[in-house]
């Protein structure tokens, strides 16, 4: 069975993936979770990666980032935590790769 790979810009994070990035990094990330590819644009991409059980979400990274964690893992009902994305949604704005 192949998982399905999202990649994820941090605007479009649904409350799902931010606790699993919160869950995966309560410290932040660091220079050796960050995942370096190129996107079918060939741009460059610097992102971290979080699972479930069917996916496999690259989110990536930009200086704000760090800031919606740490505001989502202070405060969870924090009004500046985006809305619940669906999983159709997110797919149908993100960059697909197979």
């Amino acid at each position: 069975r192949t998982m399905k790979r999202v990649i994820v810009d941090y605007k479009k994070l649904n409350k799902d993936i931010l606790n699993l990035l919160v869950e995966k990094f309560p410290d932040g990330y660091s220079d050796r979770d960050i995942i370096y590819f190129k996107n079918h644009h060939n741009d460059s991409i610097e992102a971290v990666e979080v699972k479930t059980e069917d996916t496999i979400y690259l989110v990536k990274i930009s200086e704000r980032l760090a800031g919606v964690m740490q505001d989502y893992d202070d405060n969870t009902s924090d009004t500046d935590v985006p809305v619940a994305v669906t999983n159709e949604q997110v797919a149908e704005d993100a960059d697909l790769d197979d």
